[in-house]
């Protein structure tokens, strides 16, 4: 009988469009889903090392004014298929027409190494009380903004890769992807999502929330983007950046007919996403980056073109490396007058604040502060709120301009849901080698960006974490993080 090999997955395509993706053996010669009792076709997007990679999407019918569940089921080949759990239904819920959305975010889905995983007694404890919250109040839409899957195994577990890894760096560079590197590297992507997603908490959510995704180094491997521009260019490094983006594209972007995309040719992946009073603008700061640029020029272009047609609603932008955090600068200087820059300082320049991206960064800056003052010159009494992971603490910041009265752009940290955060001895050193100063981004001093203090928290959510978004009846927009050690941190943006 041919079965799941992986799936479902739930994504979300505009206000009303859900995708159904799933893999089955490569033996399904046809696939369907029956959502509400229709029978509705899939199409196959690739075959991939482990099967068939199916798509559906579905129109949700004129909101009714109660949020309803929405049941569904896979067929394959006409005869009803069942995941790994052994499930055959599965529901995900559609909010009613006035309904105030509840909005998931999580991000850093993995571990960066072996030994942390063996050393994390619950590895998915947070996947497991995200799906608590769900059952309890169902979420419409789950965000995850980076590193849903960590690739860095590759350089161990991809035989043509370690081998490859071993030679001089001139040689490196002048090597060849030979079609059995490009054939592992497929087979390894495949099977990084196939395992990692395939873990029954993990796939619980997936299968039940829709979600909409970005993607960030470790989805590649860590550090991309921000290496030398030799290695960069180099064959081996874009094929692996190719074996990537295509399991990116079918896992996280259910494939390349998603229609929120902003560039139909794939220079890059950035999209845009109107869902009930919030318009989401997700940044992809990888297809593009490199040592001197976060974004190329065209797609600033693009991005500048999505901010203008954001002219209604709240605004949450998703950035998978904050915008506003700690200042490395003094580390970054310190290292790159040592021998030893290349080799530690991959992490320091894929921050904003690094000094090569630090006018692009001044440009985000001024382009959501001149978009929130546009919003409320409308008379709106709309949010923007920047949705970032990355550097495994949850924290809070704020972008505030008095140049015309005050105007905020708040920003939230939330990471990671399954990595763990720094070590006591970690975050000791980070905190000696940075600060958190507030900085001012103006002559005038008008212009003012800095860290603030959740209520019920520390500064630094240091424990694991996810995150939700709710529209109170205050009329504010309340950002709570949902932490492993107990803390209940919330701040409500005004």
């Amino acid at each position: 009988m041919t079965r799941l090999v992986m799936g479902p997955l739930l994504g979300l395509e505009s206000e009303t469009e859900y995708s159904v993706c799933f893999m089955a053996e490569a033996d399904c010669k046809s696939a369907a889903v029956r959502i509400n009792g229709e029978v509705l076709a899939a199409s196959k997007q690739a075959d991939t090392p482990k099967g068939g990679f199916w798509r559906l999407v579905w129109q949700a019918s004129p909101k009714s004014k109660a949020g309803t569940p929405v049941d569904y089921e896979i067929l394959l080949d006409q005869k009803p298929a069942h995941d790994l759990a052994g499930h055959d239904k599965w529901q995900f819920y559609l909010p009613g027409k006035k309904e105030h959305v509840r909005i998931g975010y999580a991000s850093c889905n993995g571990f960066s190494d072996f030994k942390l995983l063996t050393s994390t007694p619950a590895p998915y404890a947070m996947w497991d009380k995200l799906a608590a919250q769900h059952k309890a109040h169902p979420f419409s839409l789950l965000l995850m903004g980076g590193d849903q899957v960590y690739a860095d195994s590759l350089w161990t577990s991809v035989p043509t890769l370690k081998a490859w890894n071993e030679l001089d760096r001139e040689e490196k560079v002048r090597r060849k992807a030979t079609r059995t590197m490009v054939e592992q590297l497929d087979r390894f992507y495949c099977e990084l999502y196939c395992k990692q997603w395939g873990r029954l908490e993990v796939a619980f959510m997936l299968a039940r929330v829709p979600s909409a995704m970005m993607w960030d180094d470790h989805d590649i491997f860590d550090g991309w983007g921000s290496y030398p521009e030799d290695l960069q260019r180099c064959e081996v490094y874009q094929a692996i950046y190719a074996a990537a983006a295509k399991y990116f594209r079918l896992f996280q972007l259910r494939g390349d007919a998603n229609g929120t995309l902003l560039d139909k040719a794939l220079n890059h992946h950035s999209w845009r996403l109107g869902f009930r009073g919030y318009q989401i603008l997700a940044l992809d700061n990888r297809a593009n980056r490199t040592l001197n640029q976060v974004m190329s020029q065209s797609q600033w272009d693009q991005i500048n073109g999505a901010l203008a047609a954001c002219d209604t609603g709240h605004l949450l932008v998703m950035a998978g490396v904050p915008v506003v955090y700690r200042d490395f600068s003094f580390t970054e200087a310190a290292l790159d007058a040592t021998p030893w820059e290349e080799e530690l300082t991959d992490d320091l320049k894929d921050h904003w604040r690094a000094k090569s991206h630090q006018g692009e960064r001044a440009r985000l800056i001024m382009r959501l502060l001149d978009n929130a003052r546009l919003r409320r010159r409308q008379g709106q009494h709309s949010k923007t709120l920047i949705l970032s992971g990355d550097v495994h603490v949850g924290c809070l910041g704020v972008i505030q301009d008095k140049r015309e009265g005050v105007v905020n752009v708040h920003q939230l940290v939330s990471s990671g849901i399954v990595h763990p955060c720094p070590t006591q001895f970690q975050w000791m050193g980070i905190l000696a080698m940075t600060n958190d100063d507030p900085e001012y981004l103006d002559e005038n001093r008008l212009i003012r960006a800095e860290l603030l203090k959740p209520f019920g928290a520390p500064l630094y959510l240091r424990t694991r974490n996810f995150a939700t978004l709710l529209m109170g009846s205050d009329d504010k927009l309340w950002a709570n993080w949902h932490c492993e050690n107990g803390l209940a941190a919330s701040y409500p943006l005004a």
